[in-house]
């Protein structure tokens, strides 16, 4: 009773083997592809045959065979036919990316959101704004091009099969199905949106462009980064691992200290209180600055001051170092991670917070020098998240191939009499 399915499900994997191998090895021949994918030559033709339907691939030449027989047809992936747009919130904009099968970048748009704390409604409609204003720009450059997904990066941990942003604290906002607020902002994008969390996606991002850099990562690596806020990500076998509810690695509400500043998630001392931005910028002495142009002004007026030698911005960064150590002290303690991961300004500001950071984990690393995780800056900066959005996609369209529509057939010409 379950052929039907399990055809089309083995069919499916097929095509993804095909496509994948091509993605890596391409452009190759229709030989090499079933030497590589171990499927038997008649089917890679016709899964072949399909993904050009598709528009996915196409042929790109030829190449002698070596021998007596004919020359062989080479096969190339089409980076054009696909568009996959990425969105980022941050705590005053909205940045959406939109960018090809291969990641070449085809738009940019960003719009400050000034969404009313506690309204995540004016925020969705700055997302549907900026969003069509990216796929119109997409639809005019290529008007072939399948837009595949639009993928929402949210500050806050995002739960279930619902996607539900379970708490989305700098916004004061939760338990809100922003995807459905989105998609009601956005009645003719015809594909699927899905809301994720930011530092997963900036966590993938990072590990896999320093694995591409040299890096060999542990099994288990935890992430952590400051901008919009504080949050972090942990990853077993370069996979986001969310635990029962979706909320592991939210490392910025880790309490460390039990009598520390009170925290707007409901509890005292959480790490966001000690090296988030609004933290940092009132040790600083920026408030002001934050007061009259914003908190990304007074972030990069203490980038400024910190490479100036300001006293205040140094003592603020080493403070934060310290309290930075605390946290990755009880991240190990729980998951004896083999590697952390810094991100954000956490890893642009990495020279002033490693004296407190190593300080903070002096003992331990004394005790047992062997079992301590590598401390490692991420290299992708503002990227990160986007960038991880936009793999996200692209791995789950690599992973289904028929998710994209086959190309409408071209008219047939009326022939004379």
């Amino acid at each position: 009773m379950n052929a039907p399915a399990d055809s089309a499900d083995v069919r499916r994997r097929n095509l993804a083997l095909v496509l994948r191998h091509l993605d890596a090895h391409g452009p190759c021949a229709r030989t090499e592809v079933a030497a590589g994918t171990g499927l038997v030559h008649a089917s890679v033709t016709a899964l072949v045959a399909e993904l050009i339907d598709r528009g996915l691939v196409r042929e790109a030449g030829s190449v002698p065979s070596g021998g007596r027989g004919r020359p062989r047809r080479l096969l190339r992936l089409v980076p054009e036919r696909v568009v996959i747009l990425a969105a980022q919130v941050t705590l005053e904009s909205v940045h959406v990316m939109a960018a090809d099968f291969r990641g070449h970048v085809l738009h940019r748009e960003s719009a400050p959101h000034h969404a009313p704390y506690g309204d995540p409604r004016a925020l969705a409609a700055v997302i549907g704004c900026v969003a069509r204003a990216a796929e119109a720009a997409v639809r005019d450059a290529s008007p072939d091009a399948h837009v595949a997904q639009l993928t929402v990066a949210m500050a806050g941990p995002v739960v279930g099969p619902g996607q539900l942003v379970a708490a989305a604290i700098d916004f004061g906002w939760h338990s809100t199905d922003l995807r459905a607020l989105v998609v009601d902002q956005l009645p003719g994008l015809d594909c699927p949106v899905d809301v994720v969390n930011d530092a997963n996606m900036a966590a993938l991002a990072e590990y896999h462009a320093l694995a591409a850099d040299g890096v060999r990562h542990p099994e288990t690596v935890a992430y952590i980064k400051a901008d919009t806020g504080v949050g972090g990500g942990l990853l077993v076998n370069g996979r986001v691992h969310s635990g029962s509810h979706g909320m592991a690695g939210e490392i910025g509400h880790l309490p460390i200290a039990l009598d520390g500043p009170e925290c707007r998630c409901g509890t005292r001392g959480c790490l966001a209180m000690y090296i988030g931005p609004e933290p940092l910028i009132h040790a600083a002495g920026l408030d002001a600055v934050a007061e009259s142009e914003g908190g990304e002004a007074a972030l990069a007026e203490l980038d400024r001051r910190l490479r100036a030698g300001d006293p205040d911005a140094t003592a603020a960064l080493g403070a934060a170092g310290h309290a930075l150590g605390a946290a990755v002290l009880g991240v190990c303690g729980v998951t004896d991670v083999g590697e952390i991961i810094l991100g954000g300004y956490l890893a642009t500001w990495g020279k002033w917070l490693r004296p407190g950071l190593d300080a903070r984990m002096a003992g331990r690393r004394a005790l047992a020098p062997d079992t301590q995780p590598d401390i490692t800056f991420g290299v992708l900066g503002t990227e990160a998240t986007l960038r991880g959005a936009f793999q996200t996609c692209r791995d789950a369209l690599l992973d289904d191939p028929t998710s994209v529509p086959a190309l409408p057939a071209p008219p047939v010409s009326a022939t004379s009499p």
